[in-house]
């Protein structure tokens, strides 16, 4: 279990934030000099260099929308060239791609990052500049909204990359692009000139995630337990009717697959921000502003109680909780993690997304006017922010790429590099690992200074200004 740290403060990591920083600059430019496009994108390090993995081509954005974090962070010059740059040439194929459930994490991570720093005045933006990137944010989520499934009685979602039959728990976190294509004028042109609604669609998502991938504890099954999550709900595309909890990346349907957990907190916790800016005339009748929020709200609290629950006491899961080697080991959480054991092997990545949605829902409550519920959850993303921003986390290695280590892809299939010696893999770096570390850091310096922390969805509020601001679509 989580040994929370209430006394820690966004302050007390400012050296660590910037550490962080300084580091990652030395591991991005060390990428982009070694980057062969050719290869495909860079997906996990080996030995500490960046490789593709098979799979799908979801990580590329990752990479650039790192360079374009840095340069938020820092400003610094270098990474809003690159990050610009590699978009502008290697994003466009991406738009439109309609193979995949990742919009959220390719598009909304590089345009949609542009489009922000143009609407806070971080660049200077020509007006086509600002068109095109609106354009290629509406474009993105149109695409990923008609990857669609419905189901009766209003509930129905955005298909994995399995199939109509397939919803990911990760997929909360690719609803950005709907959001974003929604509060700038977009709709989904269906049969007959339809407009389907794109906020409706994100509303139904979470909502059909939050029922069936998330545990409500009330005994669906006999491993249901409130709070844990899976990675796949797979449904009966025929009549619409659920039929049984999968996963592929996680040891086994009744355990938890940790990074799922941890998309789940992140992605609940920035729609459940989202949702309480819109207003009451944008949800549909069927499910209202205070419905979606209490639903949204409760899947947040519900998923952080039981990642707090189930990692080592610095904040770091194994990346799955019912791991078979944890049992037949008898390996307990109640220490720090050793991402050197034998066992089984941790996953930091799951960390590092954890603790950004806690630190998000903690903001969320603080503006809700619940100070104190806040302030235990902004600690429980501070103590794990500590860990990961240090030894041995933190990637000190001048010629390792990666920022955070011990980072899990897919332990089950094998993707993941053993060093020689070991039983297990560590010591290597994800992008999305690395990426949401940048997230991570420039929330906590943000909090730190007392100034405005970013949201996905900066200036595409009346209330919030910027020159992405365009409405909700009609």
């Amino acid at each position: 279990m989580l040994d929370i740290d209430l006394h820690l403060r966004p302050t007390d990591l400012a050296g660590a934030v910037g550490y962080v920083f300084d580091l990652s600059a030395r591991k991005l430019r060390l990428q982009f000099e070694r980057w062969d496009p050719a290869q495909g994108s860079p997906v996990v390090t080996v030995e500490g260099r960046y490789r593709p993995c098979g799979w799908t081509e979801w990580t590329l954005g990752f990479f650039f929308g790192s360079a374009l974090l840095q340069y938020e962070a820092t400003g610094e010059e270098e990474f809003l060239e690159r990050g610009k740059k590699g978009t502008l040439e290697h994003m466009v194929p991406h738009l439109v791609h309609t193979g995949i459930h990742d919009h959220g994490f390719q598009i909304a991570g590089t345009y949609g990052i542009l489009l922000r720093l143009a609407a806070r005045g971080r660049i200077e933006a020509l007006p086509w500049e600002i068109a095109y990137y609106r354009t290629a944010l509406r474009v993105s989520g149109a695409v990923q909204a008609a990857r669609w499934t419905e189901l009766k009685d209003g509930y129905g979602y955005i298909h994995s990359f399995n199939g109509p039959h397939s919803l990911f728990i990760d997929t909360m976190r690719t609803l950005r692009s709907l959001a974003l294509a929604h509060r700038l004028g977009q709709y989904l042109p269906g049969e007959n000139d339809e407009r389907i609604n794109l906020f409706h669609r994100l509303l139904r998502h979470a909502r059909t995630t939050a029922r069936y991938n998330v545990s409500r504890g009330d005994g669906r099954d006999r491993y249901d337990e409130r709070g844990r999550t899976a990675q796949e709900a797979v449904f009966n595309v025929r009549n619409g009717s659920f039929r049984c909890l999968s996963t592929h990346q996680g040891y086994s349907p009744f355990s938890t697959w940790t990074r799922g957990l941890a998309w789940a907190v992140c992605g609940f916790a920035e729609i459940l921000e989202f949702c309480s800016m819109a207003t009451e005339e944008e949800f549909p009748y069927d499910f209202d502003k205070d419905t979606a929020l209490t639903c949204f709200e409760s899947a947040v609290r519900d998923t952080i109680e039981y990642y707090i629950a189930h990692v080592h006491t610095d904040g770091i899961p194994y990346w799955d909780t019912a791991a078979p080697g944890l049992r037949e080991s008898g390996v307990f959480l109640e220490k720090k993690s050793d991402p050197f054991n034998d066992v089984e092997p941790i996953d930091s990545s799951a960390a590092v997304v954890a603790a950004q949605g806690m630190l998000r829902f903690a903001l969320y409550l603080e503006r809700s006017g619940r100070s104190s519920e806040a302030a235990t959850y902004r600690a429980a993303g501070l103590t794990i922010a500590r860990t990961l921003f240090d030894r041995p986390y933190l990637s000190t290695g001048s010629d390792h790429e990666g920022l955070i280590l011990h980072s899990v892809y897919h332990y089950p299939k094998g993707w993941d590099y053993v060093p020689p010696g070991k039983n297990i893999p560590c010591g290597e770096s994800s992008q999305w690992g690395d990426y949401h570390a940048r997230e991570l850091a420039l929330i906590i310096r943000r909090m730190g200074e007392g100034t405005r922390v970013p949201t996905f969805f900066d200036g595409l509020f009346p209330d919030d200004g910027g020159v992405g601001n365009a409405g909700p679509a009609h």
